[in-house]
């Protein structure tokens, strides 16, 4: 009977570990893929087909969406990913890449509230106005901050396959 309640402990274990990991992921594949998207696509369409007044004000409302999408994903993030380490034994237990995406999501979440914080009011202060050039220069900034999320999103993912090597 033992033994029973012993492989019943580690399937829950297993179970509840499964489920953090497709939280996880379903909120990094929604913030590094929606940042992709709205970087590659809607951007430079928005771009190449509308002028100033028309661009500005859509680029603001896409934003306004997809931030509350990225408020969402990394509360998600945060609590699977201290559950998964939880689960593993604590930091002192988990491979170094647990460690590293951990401090690049940090720096993550702290660029996008930099983002959230300082020039997305300016620019929806801007579109409010009409100061189409000042709108554009602080969209300018947010692209930029965007593509370094971007790219350490990216190097996020690549250290979850490294960290499954053996």
């Amino acid at each position: 009977m033992a033994r029973r309640t012993h492989l019943w402990t580690k399937l829950r274990a297993a179970m509840y570990q499964a489920l953090l990991l497709l939280l996880h992921l379903l909120a990094a594949a929604f913030w590094v893929g929606g940042m992709a998207v709205m970087h590659f696509a809607v951007r430079p369409s928005a771009v190449a087909v509308l002028e100033p007044p028309l661009r500005l004000p859509l680029m603001a409302q896409a934003l306004s969406r997809f931030f509350v999408g990225v408020s969402v994903a990394i509360v998600v993030l945060l609590a699977s990913g201290l559950g998964m380490v939880w689960l593993a034994g604590g930091l002192a237990r988990v491979h170094w890449s647990v460690h590293a995406m951990l401090a690049i999501g940090l720096v993550m979440m702290a660029v996008f509230l930099h983002i959230r914080f300082a020039p997305y009011p300016r620019l929806l202060r801007a579109v409010a106005a009409r100061e189409w050039p000042v709108a554009a220069g602080q969209l300018n900034t947010i692209r930029r901050l965007v593509e370094l999320n971007l790219a350490l999103g990216v190097a996020v993912f690549a250290l979850a396959i490294v960290g499954r090597l053996p």
